[in-house]
């Protein structure tokens, strides 16, 4: 696949999505169509089955209005999203044996993600407002002091959903599928 021309996110300021981003955040949003995450993250679990993840893991899209409105950009706010998404699915992931029927969906996640985290690869903490780099490292600490939190794999993928829609459907272009 192709993702665009070499050194496209050469400049980190700019509000703009670069092509790799939009190309990949695509990719994600086919892989979490509705069906797909009926299927994969609550059909294939037990009734009301629940992971625990930090307070901080869990990104709503109210959480990005108030973010926007405290003036946060919007490159951040991605930068934010991809941090807390690709968490996420990685604790979902660390649930699942190998020959669990969701363990390959998840893995295709994890790789779209780790693509997606060579486009961000050039971000530093400090690129970003401080509330969004402190973020991202309270979501990167394994501390035992935060707060945790049973949230159910298919709300994590759909809050995950949601959000990409809100920061990506504008700078992508995408249309109203």
């Amino acid at each position: 696949l192709a993702f665009g021309c070499p050194g496209v996110l050469a400049v980190l300021g700019l509000e703009a999505a670069a092509p790799g981003e939009c190309e990949l955040s695509r990719l994600l949003q086919d892989k979490l169509q509705y069906e797909m995450r009926l299927q994969y993250m609550k059909h294939n679990f037990p009734i009301d089955y629940t992971v625990q993840v930090q307070y901080e893991e869990v990104l709503r899209p109210s959480n990005i209005t108030r973010l926007r409105n405290g003036t946060v950009s919007e490159a951040a706010l991605r930068y934010l999203w991809f941090h807390i998404s690709s968490q996420a699915v990685l604790r979902i992931r660390e649930v699942l044996p190998e020959k669990h029927p969701s363990w390959k969906y998840t893995q295709e996640l994890g790789r779209l993600f780790d693509a997606l985290g060579k486009e961000y690869s050039k971000y530093q903490q400090t690129d970003v407002e401080a509330v969004v780099a402190d973020l991202v490292k309270v979501v990167h600490s394994a501390g035992a002091e935060s707060r945790r939190k049973a949230v159910r794999p298919k709300a994590l993928l759909d809050n995950c959903l949601k959000v990409m829609r809100m920061l990506y459907g504008a700078p992508c272009e995408w249309g109203t599928t």
